[in-house]
């Protein structure tokens, strides 16, 4: 698959996650038991089109890995074990979080991912991306520093990602704040130039280059 998808994509570089390319954006997690997480989320029907996001899935919440998570990667702070799935090949915009978020790969997904101190004045040109390769059952954690967005699929079925982060990240914000990038609490992004429906909710757009579509 690896292959295949830098065959197709040579516009950006490409990578596996095992690839050492991808150790100053995260680490591959080895050792969770996923299976009852993967179980639970096959549960959940596939959106019609685009891609859907739950910050808090009870399902997940109520097994023994939700409280491994929180322990391990978040300190025992209070935490969510969320979900990502649907359908998505553009990079389209770019976000961040003060904290890592772990990902664990439901189906086979590509995640771009960049650099947080690339980012100046609100911008960056997409050619400061990569592509990863996370093969179905792959975790990884996301560091803060690493800039990332919704996975995009390798196949007609779509994708689906478990997403891991501190308590209420992603929920509306409840005050008001002076900087423009701050969009959800603990999330901050940028649009690419041309996602014209991100930038008409607010998001500041800050992407330019071009907006890479995963082929598959």
């Amino acid at each position: 698959m690896l292959e295949k998808l830098k065959k197709l994509n040579p516009e950006i570089e490409f990578y596996d996650v095992s690839d050492k390319e991808f150790s100053s954006f995260g680490r591959i997690i080895n050792g969770l038991d996923i299976s009852e997480l993967v179980s639970e989320a096959k549960k959940i029907p596939n959106t019609e089109s685009g891609s859907a996001y739950l910050p808090s899935v009870k399902e997940f919440e109520n097994l023994d890995i939700a409280t491994e998570l929180k322990n391990e990667f978040f300190g025992t702070l209070g935490s969510q074990v969320g979900y990502c799935w649907g359908y998505n090949s553009f990079m389209d915009a770019t976000e961040w979080h003060t904290s890592s978020e772990i990902n664990i790969a439901i189906t086979p997904i590509v995640l771009i991912l960049g650099h947080l101190w690339d980012v100046e004045n609100n911008k960056i040109d997409s050619s400061k991306f990569k592509a990863f390769y996370l093969p179905a059952g792959t975790a990884v954690e996301v560091y803060a520093t690493s800039l990332h967005y919704c996975p995009c699929q390798v196949s007609d079925d779509g994708f689906g990602c478990i997403v891991g982060l501190p308590k209420d990240t992603n929920t509306d914000l409840t005050v008001k704040t002076v900087n423009p990038l701050l969009f959800r609490k603990n999330k901050w992004i940028i649009a690419h130039v041309d996602n014209k429906s991100l930038i008409n909710k607010g998001v500041v757009a800050g992407i330019t280059g071009t907006n890479f579509q995963i082929k598959y």
